[in-house]
């Protein structure tokens, strides 16, 4: 058997018609930058989650980078992000010449420690730095421990940028991704769980001032027209057939994120047993990007998988902290072992909501075999 990681196919299949009639009309008023596609696409994404505003933007590492650029960072600066995750949420930090301050996760949710950033905060001055943010990530499509980071952000006077890439789409108590803290970015590449044909990301803010400085560091930092630039600004645009694409498939998201919920609970029934699945902390819902079980012979597993035609992924296998472009950054002191213990023992399966029982039950005993 060969089974896909992550079926496009099968949701290209399910709209198909619609989008092309989509996708038609952008072709036929030829509004490819900006076009009308793109403003209703933000008003139904700032609907969807309850935000007051959504900014829409190139791809998710612009929608980083629109955030900390109108907050003016610079350097001297400190914002803490989590060494286990994607390269983008250090990689913005470092554009503006600021200080990414690696702090560790929690073993069992991958997500940032509170507890680790609280250490990671009190040693600011030792390290001569201003503590100015935090970017906590809502990793593998579950929402950050918001309840607790929020108030430490609070007392120590600090921002906090959500990092919604894998996110979008998930709740904590009763509130979606989208409005904890002043802002939240998210991706839409092809491979999350609400993706475009392409890059794509926004930025989701409750401040009306603060989306419009958003809307024109975007283009340029434009100001009255496109000739009068009034700050300094990026190309981010998001292109009219990604909005055209992305409203399509908001259409049938919620029915997918259920779809979504289904395949995870039974994964967690076939294979809790024999090896360490994901939870979700109380009160949150996961939109699963990934499905990412512990192991302690991950080559093993892998290797096992890759021959029964069942494909697997490693996310992260090198904490940020680690990395050659990274290493010359701080981290929290006593470093950061949950992350590098996480980064040796963690491997996802297919997950996607059009993932049916018999084959879903096919993965499941393969991996049974190989762990058993």
């Amino acid at each position: 058997m060969s089974i896909p990681f992550i079926d496009l196919k099968a949701q290209r299949a399910r709209i198909g018609t619609r989008m092309e009639e989509a996708i038609g009309r952008v072709l036929d008023h030829g509004g490819y930058i900006m076009g009308p596609e793109v403003r209703e696409l933000e008003a139904k994404l700032a609907e969807f989650c309850g935000a007051k505003h959504c900014v829409s933007c190139a791809n998710g590492t612009d929608a980083l980078a629109l955030v900390l650029m109108a907050w003016g960072l610079k350097p001297g600066d400190a914002v803490y992000v989590p060494a286990f995750t994607f390269v983008a949420t250090a990689e913005v930090v470092a554009w503006l010449g600021a200080t990414p301050v690696f702090v560790d996760v929690l073993e069992d949710s991958f997500n940032m420690d509170p507890e680790s950033l609280e250490r990671a905060i009190a040693a600011a001055p030792e390290m001569g730095l201003t503590p100015r943010a935090v970017i906590p990530v809502d990793l593998f499509g579950q929402p950050a421990d918001y309840r607790r980071i929020l108030p430490v952000a609070a007392a120590h006077g600090l921002k906090v940028l959500s990092d919604a890439a894998q996110g979008f789409g998930a709740t904590l108590d009763g509130k979606h991704t989208g409005t904890f803290g002043e802002a939240t970015a998210t991706s839409f590449f092809p491979a999350k769980p609400l993706g475009c044909y392409g890059d794509g990301g926004a930025v989701f803010t409750d401040d009306e001032e603060f989306a419009q400085l958003m809307r024109s560091l975007r283009v340029h930092g434009q100001g009255s027209n496109k000739y009068d630039n009034v700050r300094i600004g990026m190309n981010g645009r998001l292109d009219t057939l990604q909005a055209a694409v992305l409203l399509e498939k908001l259409a049938i998201f919620p029915d997918e994120i259920e779809a979504r919920q289904r395949v995870a609970a039974r994964y967690a029934e076939q294979l809790s047993n024999v090896v360490e699945v994901p939870g979700l902390i109380d009160g949150a819902t996961s939109v699963w990007a990934q499905y990412t079980i512990k192991v302690d012979d991950r080559d093993g597993l892998a290797k096992t998988c890759k021959e029964a035609g069942v494909p697997t992924a490693v996310y992260y296998p090198i904490p940020l902290s680690q990395q050659s472009g990274y290493r010359g950054y701080p981290s929290v002191a006593g470093g950061v072992p949950v992350s590098e213990a996480l980064s040796q023992r963690v491997i996802s399966l297919p997950m996607h909501p059009y993932l049916d029982e018999a084959t879903q039950e096919q993965i499941a005993t393969v991996v049974r075999e190989a762990i058993v």
